[in-house]
């Protein structure tokens, strides 16, 4: 076994997975392990930051195990993670961000929607930096999730000393470094990467934040995505069953690992990579588009400069549930119940059955929009609510398969619109790598193609998320000279679908629909 083994980390909101690949991206072995979540309200949820680490410990050593590998042979680690904000006093003891007061839940996950109401608020300012964020705030960002915590838990903003990003957390329990990735503080933190001074004090004041440099102990400069932020630490190391040889690299918001797992043969020519897009697709999918110069586009996040790899920009844009909607309508519908993997398996099967009798236009009365968790691209609109049309009085087992079928269209349509807005301001998308938990979906990955007209190409890595974290991990060690090398050194391809012409007018008369249900839905918020 090779001696230049690396350790891939990514922490998604229910588990934490870590994985033992090669210096050429090959992935030995994986494991993972169950992250807890607390839910005190409907858009409340927290996690324990204390347990996610001991999560990720115990995944890093199952997987070196499971390799057969040496600890001393690991050379390179380097964390992906959520979007989620964790709260540490300085003396690194976790904060309460719970409304039950209890400081083991010190981490708002990166779904809570609480600060709605802040996330306007930054909005209505209409500082520069909402230029570089879709023209809109999310409450899914850190700052709104700041300026709720400021005003509803004085106590836990007077104690609070360090703020992180899951994975730059991740990365201090590591190293000890305080340094904090370009990637998280780009995408959420509202600091620009391409400008002069990245933090912006104006519009921090704004916001009732002047304080939060100095109280989440935040770096003047960010960064960049794979520097090298020093070695293990002997506690680190012990905890992880790795040696204080290894080095930690700046890592990513966890779709962008993805992205750059998937998107990693097209480095070499920023030229042309306006033409593909990653979909990193599970519980929410996120859109990411990349490309040589700064896109402003309303409703998706971003530009963001050096996000996913130094000098290029990004375009994020994303749905906030879409296999999270596939298990809601699983438990909702009356012939459904627990969305087990077998479940939705049977379902995709029998959706199949019912096609070869009814072909594409199988509950063709029946349409959905998927908004159930708010739309965030490209209306930009947290409060958007989802809308299903044609319902029935019929319950049984096939009712929910054609409910399952036409809200899988909905989600395909909803990529759509992204990238038919990105293609307004100069992208040429034509292809879309997938990653996640959908590519285990057949009724999914058939209609990302057909739905959308794009070729669709499953990496072949087996894990390409954590291929992009091991692209990371290999250039802090120094394996490999730049990010760029390292990704263009280890990707590892994949295999492509084009859609079906048959079905394209079947899709675009679904794709007028939805659109037609968009603008009804806004006409009926107006009356309200």
């Amino acid at each position: 076994m090779t001696t230049d083994l690396l350790v891939a980390v990514d922490v998604g909101t229910g588990s934490a997975r870590a994985g033992v690949l090669t210096a050429e991206g090959g992935l030995l072995a994986r494991a993972e392990h169950a992250i807890v979540m607390n839910r005190t309200d409907a858009n409340h949820a927290e996690h324990d930051s204390g347990q996610i680490w001991r999560a990720v410990c115990a995944a890093v050593r199952e997987a070196i195990t499971r390799a057969g590998a040496e600890p001393g042979h690991v050379v390179g680690l380097s964390f992906d993670a959520t979007c989620s904000l964790v709260v540490r006093d300085r003396q690194g003891h976790p904060v309460t961000v719970s409304t039950n007061g209890d400081d083991r839940w010190d981490t708002i996950v990166w779904l809570d929607h609480r600060a709605l109401a802040e996330a306007d608020e930054c909005t209505s300012t209409g500082h520069k930096v909402l230029t570089y964020a879709g023209g809109v705030m999310s409450p899914e960002m850190e700052v709104p999730k700041l300026m709720w915590l400021k005003r509803h838990m004085p106590k836990s903003w007077g104690r609070a000393g360090m703020m992180f990003d899951l994975a730059d957390f991740l990365s201090w329990k590591a190293t000890g470094s305080q340094a904090r990735s370009q990637s998280t503080l780009t995408c959420k933190w509202t600091y620009l990467a391409h400008a002069e001074s990245g933090w912006q004090p104006d519009f921090l004041a704004k916001v009732g934040l002047s304080d939060m440099l100095d109280k989440a102990a935040l770096p003047d400069q960010a960064s960049p995505v794979g520097t090298d932020l020093g070695p293990l630490t002997a506690a680190a190391a012990a905890d992880l069953g790795l040696t204080t040889a290894c080095r930690v690299g700046a890592g990513l918001i966890d779709a962008h690992a993805g992205a750059l797992g998937v998107l990693g043969a097209f480095t070499h020519d920023v030229g042309t990579i306006d033409r593909h897009l990653a979909l990193i697709a599970g519980t929410s999918s996120c859109v990411m588009a990349l490309s040589a110069e700064d896109r402003p586009t309303t409703g998706v996040w971003g530009p963001y400069f050096g996000a996913v790899l130094p000098g290029v920009w990004l375009n994020e844009g994303g749905q906030s549930a879409t296999g999270a909607l596939l298990d809601h309508i699983i438990r909702w519908h009356g012939a459904g119940g627990e969305p087990t993997p077998e479940m939705h398996h049977t379902i995709a099967q029998r959706i199949i059955a019912l096609r070869q009798r009814e072909g594409l236009g199988l509950a063709d009365r029946l349409h959905v929009l998927p908004d159930f968790h708010g739309n965030r691209s490209p209306l930009g609109d947290p409060f958007a609510l989802g809308v299903i049309s044609g319902l029935t009085l019929d319950s049984d087992f096939d009712s929910l398969c054609r409910l399952y079928w036409r809200t899988a269209i909905s989600i395909a349509l909803g990529v759509r619109h992204i990238l038919e807005t990105l293609n307004t301001r100069g992208y040429a998308i034509d292809t879309l790598h997938v990653t996640g938990g959908h590519t285990k979906n057949a009724v999914l990955m058939e209609l990302y193609a057909d739905a959308t007209g794009c070729t669709v190409v499953q990496s072949a890595a087996k894990d390409a998320t954590l291929l992009g974290m091991g692209m990371v991990a290999a250039t802090a060690a120094g394996l490999y000279p730049t990010l760029d090398a390292a990704c263009a050194a280890m990707q590892q391809g994949g295999r492509s679908r084009p859609p079906d012409p048959a079905a394209r007018p079947q899709f675009d008369k679904d794709y007028r629909i939805f659109l037609t249900m968009l603008a009804q839905r806004q006409t009926i918020d107006a009356m309200v």
